[in-house]
């Protein structure tokens, strides 16, 4: 779809009332009023800046956050121009905007993310997701120029592995940071950025390698203590795979899959990393389709409705509101179908 029709079929969605809209196949009027509720207090956090801050024990990261919870609203149908929450969504782009360091390309707010490359991935993910929604030239070429620098600061973070780790220049690597690095590429090539294919080729390799006996995939290829299999870093996996359109005909992605069947579980809480395990394995799920996604969503919204605190937010992981707000919103609203990068 090209950036003007998307644009006015995101606004046209959020404009017309909750009766007027018809809802998503699996989405029930409690599920809808939920997400306007988390939506309103979402909105509600965001700093004059256009930040969004973490209060919990993990630190701000304001350019994770702001990030995360800026698809949240993209994925409500809302651009930087047009939508219910077009403020919200041109405040948080001109704030990552802000925060793209000149002389790396980095987006970071460096005194308060220690661990700089989740802000720059989510950061660069939410600035590719809204990029082709500007509608003011000077604004797009702007805007095009930062993807440029994030892209390249990516490329030059990649590890001899072909995985990245918390900041750049590191010589490990990990698979949560990989993956938000790959998802973020990908977001990117989408908008019609400029990426080489090499870098994404070397970080699916390094995915495959990670992958273990049982379908798993481990921590890390570089560190010793990170062998044994990880639910939440397999769903993300499995994500990144099939968003490039590789499913289940290729035996990595369908071992991994099942690994994910047998370990996540839908609607008890999955312990420290749930909210992060089900961000991806709810969109690994929807992408694949069938029954098995319907089965999924509903057990999972009806477990977060239920989870859902009385002013509209959901604590997540131990991280904060902020952060299990977002996530939430991003799971529940994959029905409506209106981010490109989480799209079947």
């Amino acid at each position: 779809m090209r950036p003007a029709l998307l644009a006015s079929a995101l606004a046209v969605s959020v404009l017309a009332p909750a009766q007027e809209r018809q809802l998503p196949p699996g989405v029930t009027g409690e599920i809808d009023a939920a997400i306007r509720r988390g939506l309103d207090w979402l909105a509600s956090q965001q700093g004059n800046d256009g930040a969004w801050r973490e209060r919990g024990g993990y630190g701000a990261y304001p350019a994770a956050m702001t990030g995360l919870s800026g698809m949240a609203f993209v994925a409500a149908g809302s651009t930087p121009t047009r939508g219910q929450y077009y403020r919200e969504v041109r405040s948080a782009t001109q704030f990552l905007v802000r925060c793209a360091l000149s002389h790396n390309g980095l987006i970071s707010v460096p005194s308060e993310e220690g661990r700089p490359m989740y802000g720059h991935g989510f950061g660069t993910l939410f600035l590719a997701s809204v990029y082709g929604m500007q509608e003011d030239p000077h604004t797009q070429d702007r805007l095009k120029g930062v993807l440029d620098r994030a892209v390249e600061l990516v490329g030059s973070s990649q590890t001899t592995n072909g995985g990245w780790n918390y900041s750049p220049g590191m010589t490990t690597d990990e698979g949560s940071v990989t993956v938000t690095q790959l998802q973020a590429l990908r977001a990117c090539r989408m908008a019609g950025i400029v990426v080489d294919k090499k870098i994404i080729d070397r970080a699916t390799g390094y995915l495959r390698q990670s992958q273990n006996a049982d379908g798993g995939l481990r921590y890390s290829l570089s560190m010793s203590s990170g062998g044994e299999s990880r639910p939440p870093i397999t769903a993300a996996g499995v994500v990144v795979f099939y968003s490039a359109g590789v499913y289940d005909d290729q035996p990595f992605v369908e071992k991994a899959f099942r690994y994910c069947q047998n370990h996540i579980d839908t609607t008890v809480g999955a312990g420290q990393h749930d909210y992060y395990a089900h961000l991806y394995w709810s969109q690994a799920q929807y992408q694949r389709g069938g029954t098995s996604w319907s089965d999924y969503y509903g057990k999972r919204a009806a477990w977060l409705l239920r989870q859902q605190e009385k002013n509209g937010s959901w604590s997540g992981d131990g991280v904060g509101n902020i952060y299990g707000t977002a996530v939430a919103l991003i799971t529940l609203q994959l029905p409506y179908s209106l981010v490109p990068i989480y799209q079947r």
